[in-house]
């Protein structure tokens, strides 16, 4: 998935498949990719695979996977194909499926070194003409996601440096490297996507801060805010509705798996019959 207008979180991408045997009936079947923490990989430690176990309980199902690298191509591959039926994060509205009501909504975060008392939030503070960012570059023609647009806007350019959101998948959780820059000192701050910095951020060796992105009106129509959904085949709308009666029974348990993960959350507008957008 192409991340100008979405969350890296749910990056969909070509590539590299391990795809599980078709499942039997009674199965809850996930198309992820093996080696995306936080999300997902195949030892199933990521929270959508922890997410997929408590919808899979809940419905009385197993699980069968469909492994497959979230590059372009991903829900063609996948879900569209047949292999898998259910994509256990994407951006509300995606247009390539048929998306749930969204469980959490994040935002993109500035990361630093504690010990750099930083203490970043506005894409307009001065330090950051002088800085070292880094930010995340996704496709293959190296599209910029929503902070790297708005520093450009500043005339921040020259001191900005890109890393692929896919990396080099034979290492484990290519879109690590960024927030492991921050750590080693290689860069100052990194303006990514807040469940993967909050996650990376959490279990870093060296401390280190994350704090939302403010000021982001002033950017619009760039969105930092993103809600996330479950997503299926268009026209399955009995799983849809389904996996829908899931979220609205189990909000909580959903954010707590959430923050023991690291994610920061936003609050998620409420609509004028009282449920979550």
């Amino acid at each position: 998935m192409r991340l100008r207008n979405s969350a890296i979180a749910v990056a969909l991408v070509i590539g590299l498949a391990s795809t599980a045997a078709a499942a039997s009936d009674g199965a809850l079947r996930v198309c992820a990719d093996p080696n995306n923490l936080p999300f997902s990989n195949s030892a199933e430690a990521g929270f959508e695979n922890r997410l997929a176990a408590m919808v899979a309980e809940h419905f009385g199902e197993t699980i069968a996977y469909t492994w497959w690298a979230q590059r372009r191509g991903f829900i063609r591959s996948t879900l569209k194909a047949g292999q898998c039926d259910v994509v256990m994060g994407v951006p509300k509205g995606y247009d390539l499926v048929e998306t749930t009501k969204p469980y959490y909504r994040s935002t993109y975060v500035f990361v630093s070194r504690q010990d750099r008392k930083l203490d970043l939030s506005s894409l307009r503070d001065p330090r950051l003409h002088h800085l070292a960012i880094g930010v995340h570059l996704i496709g293959d023609d190296g599209n910029n996601p929503p902070p790297a647009q708005a520093l450009g806007e500043e005339g921040i350019v020259d001191n900005v440096r890109g890393y692929s959101i896919y990396g080099d998948y034979r290492q484990a959780n290519p879109p690590a490297r960024l927030i492991e820059a921050v750590a080693s000192g290689e860069i100052d701050v990194a303006a990514a996507w807040g469940p993967l910095a909050g996650y990376f951020a959490q279990r870093s060796a060296v401390p280190l801060t994350v704090t939302s992105i403010t000021d982001t009106e002033a950017f619009a129509p760039q969105q930092f805010q993103f809600a996330i959904a479950m997503g299926v085949r268009k026209g399955d709308h009995a799983l849809r509705d389904r996996l829908n009666a899931f979220i609205d029974g189990h909000r909580s348990e959903i954010g707590s798996l959430l923050r023991s993960y690291g994610v920061p959350l936003v609050e998620q507008p409420v609509t004028a019959s009282g449920g979550h957008e």
